[in-house]
């Protein structure tokens, strides 16, 4: 090869490779652009703007992160409005952004998630917690804070620990306050327990006290105490202040409310001194963030950008790692070689030159691989690790669970998927092996409602209950067990006094009368008294009736309080007691047999061994004593192979 040969096939070496370098480094661009969509006049907008543009700062002057490649979001405010929220998304579309952080409300995301979904970008919510988000339905949804789902587990598991069974629950009548309180009726089945009464109210502020007031006056004829309140910040008040007008915040009422509650309370505290004054003793959660030097560091650079107002609060940190979320997931895609390129959809395209302009929205064509890094994504942010599970949830949920008392807040404990309620943080549990039994589920004393420290029965015997009609026979002898007393409709007797024992015994009302059965004149039919249950005239019946095989057929009976039936009367003769006391189960004549038998057994066995055996020979006198020695061994040990 000459020298002009050598060098021209040099020249076309380095001329591939230099364009083989450019087009790799084409596949980073200088800017990707996202989207973000919230309510920016809430609690969470407010804090979630400023924790979007403060992470946007840190990723972007990141040299470790995206390399070279700068992020930029442009924020468009929806207010939780589903029509809003579809226009701004088909806004999107007509750009190049390549992912959307929200939406906030969980009203909004089925929306937005089924353009998603057809496009195929995603949405990364760090505040739509409606537990049916998390479905197939929705595959380019990503929920980046903690699902309603366990929010609600945690709720039925402080019920189920103070051993109270039925409920009443007051929420949002929307997509996201009915999958709430679907999901937590499904985890107080669970449970054993149940929602007895359910109301909705309408999702937006102008929502009437009167309104409100109607509902509270049904919930307060009803026999439940515990109130569970799944509602919005504004709405919520309206029925605290509603509540104490009507004397429902004092001793015997429990009253739960969801994290809306504490989100105000780490937003905007202190409140005034009159509003804490009407939700003394409430219950609520947070979602739990755990306790690190970065967290508390962000804490107080927030104070110094915002001079502590906003205040941030657990839905700013999602915010927060949220965006870092998206930046260490469009890092491993560029990695891999992904490409922020669009193409048109035919669907679309053949719709072109109508009003609408749907022609200009693309679909995102390497978007299912950014869905893949997102849904792989494995670090530490500030609210702990952010990591789905198979069901495209965070790992390890947990709550804080608080008690409102005076002009602040108590924790009183923690909930979590992994050893549910406790006085210990999550993060120490985890390196515990996981133990849910009951005698671990503690909380720290709670003050309730009506400053009592005493737990609320958590019912009370109900204004509008039906009553249980049971049946009581009118007899004319054997008063002591059932008798009705002359001239009221009261009955008396043991076996009323065990009824009533045994209702008083139970977690929850049950409103009765009792209904007089017979003429007073002579004792009535058990058989009938028992048929009239059958027949729907008692729901149950209360006396000395026997337990014969006949009525087992028809009803059901509770275990026999007393005993009855024939017995012998017999005069008591003091047993004898001595050393010979073992030989009376049997009579003489018994034993006599029985030790003859065991002698022939004895004399037999001689019989056949002492031919061959030199055990069984030598003198008589030792012979003799071999055979009563070998039959008093047979009587009386026992002998195996």
């Amino acid at each position: 090869m000459n020298v002009a040969g050598f060098i021209f096939l040099l020249s076309l070496h380095l001329g591939v490779f230099q364009i083989g370098y450019g087009r790799n480094a084409s596949t980073r661009p200088a800017v990707v652009n996202i989207g973000a969509m919230f309510n920016f006049d809430s609690i969470i907008g407010r804090v979630a703007k400023i924790a979007i543009d403060e992470a946007l700062k840190d990723v972007n002057s990141n040299s470790s992160i995206l390399k070279g490649t700068k992020l930029s979001v442009t924020l468009q405010d929806t207010n939780c409005n589903g029509f809003l929220g579809m226009v701004e998304a088909l806004r999107y579309m007509a750009t190049d952004v390549v992912a959307i952080i929200g939406p906030q409300c969980s009203v909004v995301a089925p929306i937005i998630s089924h353009v998603a979904s057809e496009l195929r970008f995603p949405l990364l919510s760090f505040a739509a917690t409606d537990p049916t988000l998390s479905s197939l339905q929705f595959p380019f949804f990503v929920r980046t804070a903690q699902s309603d789902l366990y929010q609600m587990t945690a709720v039925a598991d402080i019920i189920d620990h103070y051993g109270w069974k039925e409920v009443i629950a007051i929420f949002i009548d929307d997509d996201w306050g009915r999958n709430g309180v679907s999901a937590l009726n499904d985890k107080l089945a669970e449970r054993r327990c149940k929602i007895s009464y359910k109301v909705g109210i309408q999702p937006d502020s102008s929502v009437t006290q009167g309104a409100i007031m109607d509902i509270l006056v049904k919930v307060a004829l009803m026999q439940s105490r515990i109130v569970v309140l799944h509602l919005n910040q504004i709405v919520g008040f309206k029925v605290f202040s509603v509540a104490n007008h009507l004397g429902m915040m004092g001793n015997g009422y429990v009253w739960i409310a969801t994290d809306w509650l504490s989100l105000v309370l780490d937003s905007e505290s202190p409140l005034p001194s009159e509003t804490m004054d009407k939700i003394q003793g409430v219950l609520t959660l947070r979602q739990h963030t755990p306790d690190s030097d970065r967290k508390r560091a962000f804490f107080a650079r927030w104070n110094r950008i915002t001079g502590g107002s906003p205040q941030l609060n657990a839905y700013g940190l999602y915010a927060y790692d949220t965006v870092w979320l998206l930046a260490n997931s469009l890092d491993a895609f560029f990695n891999q070689g992904g490409v922020i390129s669009f193409s048109n959809d035919s669907r679309i395209s053949s719709m072109a030159g109508s009003a609408l302009h749907l022609e200009a929205m693309s679909i995102f064509d390497d978007g299912v691989l950014l869905l893949k890094n997102i849904l792989l994504s494995d670090f530490v942010g500030l609210t702990g690790p952010l990591k789905f599970n198979s069901d495209r949830s965070l790992i390890l949920p947990a709550y804080d669970i608080i008690n409102v008392l005076g002009t602040g807040i108590r924790q009183i404990g923690y909930w979590s998927n992994y050893s549910g309620l406790s006085t210990v943080s999550p993060e120490t549990l985890y390196t515990r092996p996981q133990n849910r039994s009951s005698a671990n589920q503690k909380l720290y004393s709670v003050i309730w409602p009506g400053e009592t420290l005493s737990k609320p029965r958590g019912w009370v015997f109900p204004n509008n209950g039906k009553l249980l009609r049971i049946g009581v026979p009118n007899r004319v002898s054997y008063k002591e067990f059932v008798s009705q007393i002359r001239g009221t409709d009261m009955f008396k007797g043991f076996c009323i006094d065990v009824f009533t024992a045994a209702v008083n015994l139970l977690p929850y009302a049950v409103p009765y009368k009792f209904i007089s059965f017979g003429d007073g004149r002579k004792n009535p039919s058990y058989t009938e008294l028992v048929n009239k249950i059958t027949a729907g005239e008692f729901d149950a019946v209360v006396g000395d009736i026997a337990i014969v095989t006949n009525r087992t057929r028809i009803v059901d009976f509770t275990q026999p309080y007393v005993s009855s039936g024939l017995v012998i009367v017999a005069r008591l003769e003091k047993e004898r007691s001595g050393a010979w006391a073992f030989l009376q189960p049997f009579s003489r004549r018994m034993w006599i047999v029985t030790g003859s038998f065991f002698l022939i057994v004895g004399i037999v066995v001689w019989i056949l061994e002492h031919r061959i055996n030199d055990e069984f020979r030598g003198p008589p006198k030792q012979q003799v004593i071999t055979i009563l020695w070998f039959s008093f061994s047979t009587m009386f040990f026992a002998h195996s192979k």
